[in-house]
């Protein structure tokens, strides 16, 4: 897949959940406050004591590159033309806890440089963490996110700026379209949407086909010949392979509409994957970065697997050419690649639970997984 550029494709990097907040922004250079007020832990070095039972010692501070481990020479080789990640925690410390919340996640400003390690394009914010410090915490994340050279979308400091896409100029012509949006079904709470004069996120009240028309309403106003769209969706619970009706309808209303990649997350493991209309729809990523690990409960789903996508799209049409899956777990709070019977058996997931949508998953020698459609 590497040197896509100026062949009419262009790569993109997806991934879900980076959650670069509370345990992992303790173990960093320059950590914020631990304080948490949820009922199991009320320390953030909590988290990090758990995952050192679990897996072994943690060098502290670790450097800023640590949580990324094995991704970052696969992206290095890679070269994707656009990097695409859901940042799914406040970068302050500023606010006050958001209340009615169980679970609160800050990084510190001063560990940026540890999300800068993955050089990402464009960071996803409508998601249920980026306010979970009140909408002073968000001035300060989006403030932090701006000052470090970061696009943003899905939130903004009133509506328009956070349904504003987010626009990444492509090396070979024409440009990546990055719109980001959350759901209600994700945990987002309904108070933190952004208003004609209130901060907050781009939040559609639920997957109906008019929600999806009035987006790709505002698509087509930006999209030209040879833009790729993107929507990047927080939606569905936590745990579950199954895609409910509604939400396969507002996917399909999306690629009618003119979208060419749906990048769904907020699920803590993948979730089925579609090809419609010649479009791929991934309905949810799982998690890529977080202090999950020694954390018992829904052991069956695997959650410390997390897959790393490499989309090659047509630039002219979004039809995907290649579409790549590299299999990494997290250990001691850092991404290495999978066993090669972890891998399998994430192929062996995988195809299942895409089968019915029209896909199939390959395995490569070298362990990687690949669609066939």
């Amino acid at each position: 897949m590497p040197g896509t550029r100026g062949v009419g494709l262009a790569t993109l990097f997806l991934c879900g959940d980076v959650m670069l907040g509370r345990g992992v922004d303790q173990i960093l250079p320059r950590p914020g406050d631990p304080a948490l007020r949820e009922s199991y832990i009320r320390d953030a070095r909590g988290y990090v004591e758990l995952a050192v039972e679990e897996n072994g010692p943690i060098p502290s501070p670790v450097d800023f590159s640590w949580p990324w481990g094995d991704a970052l020479p696969v992206l290095d080789e890679a070269a994707p033309d656009v990097r695409l990640v859901n940042l799914e925690t406040s970068v302050t410390r500023d606010g006050t806890f958001a209340p009615g919340k169980g679970v609160h996640y800050r990084m510190s400003p001063e560990n940026l440089p540890c999300l800068a390690a993955a050089r990402p394009d464009v960071c996803a914010l409508a998601n249920n963490h980026v306010l979970d410090f009140g909408r002073r915490g968000l001035e300060e994340t989006l403030g932090s996110l701006a000052g470090s050279g970061l696009r943003t979308a899905g939130a903004g400091r009133d509506a328009a700026e956070a349904r504003r896409p987010a626009v990444v100029p492509l090396a070979a012509g024409g440009r990546a379209l990055v719109f980001s949006f959350g759901m209600p079904s994700s945990g987002i709470p309904r108070s933190w949407a952004a208003g004609e004069d209130r901060s907050g996120v781009d939040l559609v009240a639920e997957p109906s086909v008019d929600a999806a028309d009035a987006i790709t309403s505002r698509i087509r106003q930006i999209k030209r010949p040879g833009d790729i769209a993107v929507a990047s969706i927080h939606w569905g619970p936590n745990w579950g392979y199954e895609v409910t009706a509604g939400e396969r309808r507002f996917a399909h209303a999306l690629v009618d509409g003119g979208v060419d990649l749906v990048h769904g997350h907020s699920s803590h493991h993948p979730r089925p994957m579609e090809l419609y209309r010649g479009k791929l729809v991934l309905y949810g990523c799982g998690d890529f970065i977080d202090d999950y690990e020694g954390i018992s409960g829904y052991e069956r789903y695997r959650d410390d697997l997390r897959l790393l996508f490499l989309v090659a799209l047509e630039r002219e049409t979004g039809r995907p050419a290649d579409v790549r899956i590299v299999p990494l777990q997290a250990r001691q709070m850092r991404l290495r690649h999978a066993s090669g019977k972890d891998a399998e058996w994430l192929r062996a997931v995988l195809d299942r639970i895409s089968e019915g949508f029209g896909l199939r998953v390959d395995r490569e020698q070298e362990g990687a997984l690949t669609l066939r459609w």
